[in-house]
């Protein structure tokens, strides 16, 4: 399937955009899933329904907060300042940043439900026959949740990989910069061409078709020797 050279381009750019957001997310969401398994505090559920908002929330919506708060004059400005640019907004830093928060509950809710099945006791036994804390995590808790990490990952991937709304909102349509797959084929309706569109529309179902296609079968195989592939 041919696309042209601006497709694939921003194909690429969303694909970077969706890696990079995905090892951000695993990295902050593994220490905040464990904090919210394995403990109760007062308001904590007001802190995961905060959390899981962009479930619900229209993207235009978190898109227009975004573009608010990584404008010049949004609280945002300090990391702007630390990334050596005036504005976050229309840039590919913004992207990010914006993606980490779209589809944050989308990697965060695999690793909490894979963190609270762990059994306490086996982690009690390990803390009497003297390993740490750190121990305990890396020898007992990350082989026991593999399966949430893949989960998490292809999910906040292929989530990143669709956006639409809130990446319009805070990034434009730079080409090379901010313009990604979901903008581009938007710009081919908008414009008349649906020969590109349906070219690039074909392009991210068949990829988030294998992603997810993927995820299913790795887990029906590890169900059991007698699972069907």
């Amino acid at each position: 399937m041919m696309l042209s050279e601006g497709d694939w381009l921003a194909l690429s750019v969303s694909v970077q955009l969706a890696l990079l957001t995905t090892v951000i997310l695993i990295v902050i969401c593994t220490p905040l899933a464990w904090w919210l398994a394995r403990r109760r505090l007062p308001g904590q559920a007001l802190l995961e329904a905060v959390l899981a908002l962009p479930l619900v929330l229209p993207p235009s919506v978190l898109g227009f907060y975004l573009l608010i708060g990584l404008g010049p004059n949004g609280p945002g400005g300090w990391l702007a300042n630390v990334v050596e640019q005036r504005s976050l907004a229309f840039t590919f830093t913004g992207l990010v940043v914006g993606s980490v928060v779209y589809s944050l509950p989308f990697v965060l809710q695999p690793l909490k439900n894979a963190f609270s099945a762990i059994d306490s006791k086996q982690l009690d036994m390990a803390a009497v026959t003297g390993a740490g804390p750190r121990d305990r995590f890396l020898s007992l808790v990350l082989p026991q949740c593999r399966e949430g990490y893949v989960s998490a990952a292809i999910l906040g991937f292929a989530h990143t990989l669709g956006e639409f709304g809130v990446v319009l909102m805070i990034g434009g349509s730079l080409s090379g910069q901010t313009r990604v797959a979901s903008v581009a084929l938007y710009e081919h309706v908008d414009a008349g061409d649906y020969v590109s569109a349906h070219r690039l529309a074909a392009v991210l179902l068949g990829l988030s078709l294998l992603l997810l296609w993927g995820l299913f079968r790795w887990q029906r195989g590890r169900s059991g020797p007698g699972a069907m592939p």
